[in-house]
């Protein structure tokens, strides 16, 4: 199960994007996997040294462990993937997968457990993102008005990802009810439902669902 890939996940690049300073945080989130299956999660943001970062998220439940964690540049508020690991661990079965981004030549490839016609490589262009950026891109670009819509290069392919601004709705953060914008992506049986919170740093809430069911369910709990 990965965040914004299966859901987790523009046939245009993305815009320049509006002067947003990354700051480390930390979000605790109640989680629901696999239908109903509560679980933990976190989602933080850490500094690497200069301008690189670290953006990672972490679920345990009984049945499952999963971590997406993608190291990032930033320049001039637009931001650049440079690696990322994607480990699950169902029960007995593991799977691991990195990704390596090397703006020099201008190509992603991938390995671990892929297969053979997503290991790359795959030709990169400014703007690209991958899965785990755009739960960042969202919350900077609705706070900013900005269009949704972005060039995802994740597990050996491209995909556009466009969202729709579906209106406002009240979301309860820590007891206290906030505004947030709902915005929703599309595609074949999946969909993928954000909420966004104006000077939240992270998204409120993530639901993704496939053939209409509930798959990975993410509500903001605090964040630091």
């Amino acid at each position: 199960m990965k965040l914004f890939r299966t859901s987790a996940l523009l046939a245009l690049a993305l815009a320049v994007a509006p002067a947003w300073a990354a700051k480390p945080f930390v979000a605790e989130y109640r989680a629901s996997v696999m239908g109903g299956v509560s679980a933990d999660a976190r989602m933080s943001l850490s500094s690497n040294g200069g301008d690189r970062w670290t953006y990672a998220l972490d679920i345990d439940s009984p049945v499952a462990t999963l971590r997406q964690a993608t190291v990032f540049e930033e320049r001039n508020g637009a931001w650049r993937p440079l690696s990322g690991q994607d480990s699950s661990q169902f029960l007995m079965k593991k799977s691991q997968k990195n990704a390596t981004y090397d703006w020099g030549k201008g190509e992603a490839r991938w390995s671990g457990d892929v297969k053979a016609d997503r290991m790359g490589p795959v030709r990169l262009q400014e703007g690209d993102l991958d899965a785990m950026l755009l739960n960042l891109a969202l919350v900077r670009d609705v706070g900013a008005g900005q269009p949704l819509k972005y060039r995802m290069v994740d597990n050996g392919v491209v995909r556009a990802q466009a969202y729709q601004t579906l209106g406002k709705e009240t979301v309860t953060i820590a007891g206290k009810p906030r505004e947030a914008t709902k915005v929703s992506r599309t595609s074949e049986n999946k969909q993928v439902i954000v909420w966004v919170v104006e000077g939240l740093p992270v998204p409120a809430r993530i639901l993704q669902k496939k053939d209409g069911k509930d798959e990975l369910d993410l509500v903001l709990k605090s964040v630091r």
